[in-house]
């Protein structure tokens, strides 16, 4: 940012300090929300992009087509920015995952990736967030 655009937001004096204010507002994405598999045998690591709504995931699940039970929905933990991990093998199971955004909506995408799936793929689901 240039100084004299810096200058006219920030306060005489605190310059340092930026009064910013802001609301989250819906988003609308085109296509459906995208997941890329990350990480190796030991953890998955899936990067969730292209979510619209509120856009902010709060919480996400993933679980296998060999689960035990069909509900056995295992919880992920965030990584880093959008990428969440789980410390199960899934490797030659359909993936599906479940995801709540901060605003309390939540999805689920069944069989969006299926068993043939490998490490650097990207899977775009049919559902969205509106």
């Amino acid at each position: 940012m240039s100084m004299p655009a810096f200058l006219r937001i920030a306060r005489q004096g605190n310059e340092g300090i930026v009064p910013v204010i802001y609301r989250r507002v819906a988003c609308k994405r085109r296509g459906g929300v995208r997941f890329t598999l990350k990480g190796q045998s030991s953890f998955n690591m899936v990067m969730i992009s292209n979510v619209g709504g509120s856009g902010a995931v709060k919480g996400a699940w993933i679980r296998g087509s060999r689960m035990r039970s069909r509900t056995s929905w295992m919880p992920m933990h965030r990584n880093w920015g959008a990428n969440w991990q789980s410390s199960v093998d899934l490797r030659n199971q359909e993936l599906s995952f479940k995801l709540t955004l901060v605003d309390g909506k939540a999805l689920v995408f069944y069989n969006v990736v299926p068993s043939t799936w490998s490490f650097g793929q990207t899977f775009s689901s049919q559902n969205q967030f509106s």
